[in-house]
């Protein structure tokens, strides 16, 4: 039975990885087929909405919620929005892209939550603790990846499958296109830090996590609806009458959006951060092989090199914040013993359990 616990969070994590890469794999070839990133976006948000919508209300009864308040539905609305901005980033990236350079990039996220949570005066910055070290080493070692894996080739290590021979200008026209696609993955990244923020302000007033999920995915849907209307006014990019189209909307939308939450949210409760953190740089090596595999892209340095340091500072980063939770951990050991011991006897047995 402790063997059957300890397994599942590692089966979990390589399932969520897995749906996270064969998101960003299925929605590259859908938007090959034609179908906006826009609209790609929109269908995906709408399913993963209405899965969310029962799962939700069925984990969080109405007599367990918190009340939802101007300031707590102001604060989804935000979720939506950065939710809303990052996706339609992400994908437009990948389309002009590679869904591998796309999930080197969310390892940036951790570093770049660290600055804004700096900026926001949320996390404490000591120069002489090693824990601040290394997330800033770590956070710099991680832009400095971004940079080789987005403006730097290198060699070839994999060479693309001949089924397409490619003029000078069609090759120039794809380096421009993947440094484009790398500078839009950024923002998405710096999008996906903000709502990082934002969430974690909220759940410290409304800790019900799955009713936060789908009101950030029903405000999601709103504003992507809106941004494709506008963005997007060719019927055809609209259609799902493509067998792959459908299955990636399907795909993104129950396992890449409602299952890779879920299950990333019960390991994170489980296990905690780190182990949840240590299942990301997967994530590369599956679409990396997937790219090859089923879309004939070539595989050279740079991407390896890039995602092989970003994955450097982005362990660096947990390390350090890891760091820090075990001391926060001790340290509210020692208050707890400090004040039990001063309090009288019926006093000292409550707080020893609520220590416990």
């Amino acid at each position: 039975m402790a063997r059957k616990a300890a397994v599942l969070p590692i089966v979990g994590m390589v399932m969520a990885e897995c749906a996270q890469a064969g998101r960003m794999i299925l929605g590259k070839a859908a938007m090959s087929n034609g179908i906006s990133s826009f609209v790609f976006v929109l269908y995906s948000n709408a399913i993963a909405c209405l899965i969310l919508l029962p799962s939700s209300s069925l984990f969080h009864r109405s007599s367990e919620r918190p009340p939802l308040t101007p300031s707590i539905v102001s604060g989804f609305f935000l979720l939506g929005l950065f939710g809303c901005l990052g996706q339609s980033f992400c994908y437009a990236g990948i389309n002009l892209s590679s869904p591998t350079l796309g999930t080197a990039m969310l390892n940036l996220v951790p570093g770049l939550t660290f600055i804004l949570a700096i900026i926001f005066r949320m996390e404490n910055v000591d120069w002489k603790s090693y824990s601040t070290v290394a997330k800033s080493m770590g956070t710099i070692v991680s832009i400095g990846g971004a940079f080789i894996v987005t403006c730097y080739k290198g060699p070839l290590l994999l060479k693309a499958l001949p089924s397409v021979t490619k003029s000078s200008h069609q090759v120039l026209l794809q380096q421009s296109n993947w440094v484009l696609g790398g500078l839009l993955m950024a923002v998405d990244c710096a999008t996906a830090s903000s709502w990082l923020i934002v969430q974690a302000l909220i759940l410290k007033k409304y800790p019900a996590k799955l009713i936060v999920v789908f009101f950030h995915f029903f405000f999601s849907t709103i504003l992507s609806s809106i941004v494709a209307v506008v963005m997007e006014r060719d019927p055809s990019a609209w259609s799902l009458n493509s067998n792959i189209r459908l299955i990636a909307v399907l795909f993104s939308g129950i396992l890449g959006n409602a299952f890779e939450v879920g299950v990333t949210a019960w390991c994170l409760h489980k296990t905690g951060p780190v182990f949840v953190a240590i299942f990301a740089p997967l994530g590369i090596v599956i679409a990396a092989a997937a790219s090859v595999v089923c879309f004939g892209d070539a595989l050279d340095l740079g991407i390896v090199l890039g995602a092989a340091i970003i994955a450097i500072g982005f362990y660096a980063v947990i390390w350090g914040k890891a760091q820090e939770e075990v001391k926060k951990v001790e340290e509210d050991k020692e208050n707890c013993g400090s004040a039990s011991s001063s309090q009288k006897v019926p006093f000292l047995q409550n707080r020893s359990n609520d220590c416990a």
